[in-house]
């Protein structure tokens, strides 16, 4: 499934508690703590996604491995701070080999004068 099917928002409160496994009341509760965060219709009602079932499933697991809520909501912010940083490791590395192809060698010629010298030095750059 693409990034927008995998967001596309279509589940009632009801059928996404089914499907993650949890009491609707729970999936109130996520929300309150910040853990979830559902798209709302226009008269209000919460609509749950692909990807927030996923995201429900793995505080559901967090949460049998023992740890709290409060965890559970650290636990996801690092793993999304990974990521982000992972891109951004990415898109570096890209720039850099785009960069490092147009660089040109450059040489150059060191001249050296030494007191009482009236003539420099050549040495070549290695």
């Amino acid at each position: 499934m693409d990034f927008h099917g995998r967001h596309r928002a279509v589940y009632v409160i009801s059928v996404a508690a089914e499907l993650a496994g949890v009491h609707p009341q729970t999936l109130r509760i996520y929300e309150r703590k910040g853990l979830v965060d559902p798209a709302r219709t226009g008269g209000g009602s919460r609509r749950y996604s692909e990807a927030d079932i996923e995201r429900l499933q793995k505080i559901q697991d967090l949460t049998n491995e023992g740890l709290n809520l409060t965890g559970v909501k650290r636990v996801l912010a690092l793993e999304e701070e990974v990521r982000r940083l992972n891109a951004e490791v990415d898109r570096l590395s890209t720039l850099m080999q785009q960069r490092s192809t147009a660089l040109v060698p450059l040489r150059q010629d060191v001249v050296v004068f030494r007191d009482g010298d009236t003539k420099p030095k050549q040495r070549k750059s290695r």
